[in-house]
């Protein structure tokens, strides 16, 4: 049987490692090991865990940049789109907060890889600007109040799903009182009376 390239095999290692004990304690060592592969094979690829991290985010976890990239304005029903975002967020927060959230324990590391992130041009702030845009496109061709503000609708709705994730892997049994289609269109439906 073939094995995967060391490229996928090094991704895949490194999302369930940091899915399974969080990025603040996966090494780049321990990735390598878990892909059968070297630490020197593994740096081929990705010049930085952050790098890695990233590239786990886009490759294996729910597509939350692509969809809201693919957005424009005028195109179908806003509360289509919006509705989908919030699916696509609450799912992507769902995985990426236990990966991230052991790094709020070391200050050092946290600032390391906010850094990285910096470096990389990207961050958790990145889904709320290109959703801000969106609604601006979307506010533009009056589709959207002229006095509603966008910035704040987008942190609205990516934060409801990010609060979502961070409140319900915190309980025991850890399940939202809302199946996740419902919550999607409540939050997309309430977000758009407001701005629309």
């Amino acid at each position: 049987m073939d094995q995967k390239p060391a490229r996928a095999r090094i991704v895949d290692a490194a999302h369930d490692l940091m899915l399974s004990i969080g990025l603040a304690r996966t090494t780049t060592k321990e990735i390598a090991r878990a892909a059968d592969c070297s630490e020197a094979a593994l740096y081929k690829h990705f010049s930085s865990k952050e790098e890695l991290f990233v590239t786990v985010l886009a490759e294996r976890l729910p597509k939350l940049g692509n969809l809201l990239s693919g957005l424009a304005a005028g195109e179908g029903g806003i509360e289509d789109h919006l509705t989908d975002i919030a699916r696509q967020a609450a799912l992507f927060y769902e995985q990426t907060f236990p990966m991230a959230a052991s790094l709020y324990a070391e200050p050092q590391l946290k600032h390391r890889h906010e850094q990285g992130m910096r470096d990389l041009g990207t961050g958790p702030h990145r889904p709320i600007q290109q959703l801000d845009a969106y609604l601006r496109a979307e506010q533009d061709a009056g589709r959207i109040r002229a006095d509603a503000d966008t910035y704040a609708a987008a942190s609205l709705l990516l934060g409801a799903c990010a609060q979502r994730a961070f409140a319900y892997s915190t309980l025991p049994g850890g399940t939202p009182p809302q199946p996740l289609d419902e919550f999607a269109t409540a939050i997309a439906r309430t977000l758009l009376a407001g701005i629309s």
